[in-house]
């Protein structure tokens, strides 16, 4: 069995107007993220850390901002296509989002089980831990908010 590890970041400004969406579910907030997608930075994390496990580049290469194509697309199926470039089983997803505001401790469940039905995943393998960034920096001034990404799946024979 051929194990692999990949690591994926993303971070996004807030600004009214916006739905702010995380791990696939809408949260509730006066602000949402800006981005070329939804700007959902957890799956964007997540993406890019599967298409490092197979190393087969970032989002930004599959999914460039000055497309037209991918404008306001649901980062729902940007996970789902970099599952497909990846040709992997994923085993364990282990993320941290960064934000201040809002609280997000009581949709931590919600976007556990959104991602492992995304990911084909037991709810068992997806963590999702929410920390705040001590109000240093744009993250902490609740400008922004920045999620990492860990996964470790298997290659696929046929990769």
């Amino acid at each position: 069995m051929k194990l692999c590890v990949g690591i994926g970041y993303d971070i996004h400004r807030l600004a009214p107007g916006r739905r702010l969406v995380l791990g696939g579910i809408e949260i509730p907030f006066d602000k949402g993220l800006i981005g070329h997608s939804d700007g959902d930075v957890l799956l964007h994390a997540i993406a890019d850390a599967i298409l490092g496990c197979a190393c087969k580049g970032d989002i930004g290469t599959h999914f460039p901002d000055t497309a037209a194509e991918w404008k306001d697309i649901d980062s729902k199926l940007i996970l789902k296509h970099c599952m497909g470039l990846a040709n992997i089983k994923l085993l364990h997803v282990d993320t941290v989002v960064i934000c201040e505001q809002p609280r997000l401790a009581p949709y931590i469940d919600k976007m556990r089980a959104s991602i492992a039905k995304l990911l084909a995943l037991a709810i068992d393998h997806v963590s999702v831990k929410v920390k705040t960034n001590e109000r240093l920096g744009p993250i902490g001034e609740g400008k922004a908010i920045a999620a990492y990404a860990i996964v470790i799946g298997r290659l696929s024979d046929h990769a």
